[in-house]
């Protein structure tokens, strides 16, 4: 899990990232981002509909193993970027970790967040 100073605090922020954030899309989940010059850091959040499983057990491996992989790229991550990452399919429950780890970085590099 990532530190809670890298966590999003309500709805509006998500909104802003929503609404004026760009996007990189993958075929099972997006990114959307935007640098926030009022923060000193980044921030993530990892979006998982109900409609892409009705487990909530499901949806939350999903939520912990982006996190995680967020987590160790940490270091990488350049600005203080507000990074939404939006889930499409409930496959990446089942994804090697590796794969699911170079869809995350490429995302994150295509964005040019990474270093």
């Amino acid at each position: 899990m990532i530190d809670r100073t890298h966590r999003f605090q309500g709805y509006g922020s998500l909104r802003f990232v929503y609404q004026k954030g760009q996007t990189v899309r993958g075929p099972l989940c997006a990114l959307k981002y935007i640098v926030n010059r009022r923060r000193t850091t980044y921030r993530a959040a990892v979006v998982v509909s109900r409609k892409v499983h009705k487990s909530a057990v499901v949806r939350n491996r999903i939520r912990r193993r982006m996190y995680e992989i967020i987590r160790e790229v940490s270091p990488r991550i350049t600005a203080p970027y507000d990074l939404v990452f939006i889930v499409y399919s409930d496959q990446l429950a089942e994804v090697p970790a590796a794969a699911l780890k170079a869809a995350v970085v490429e995302k994150l590099e295509k964005a040019g967040v990474l270093a």
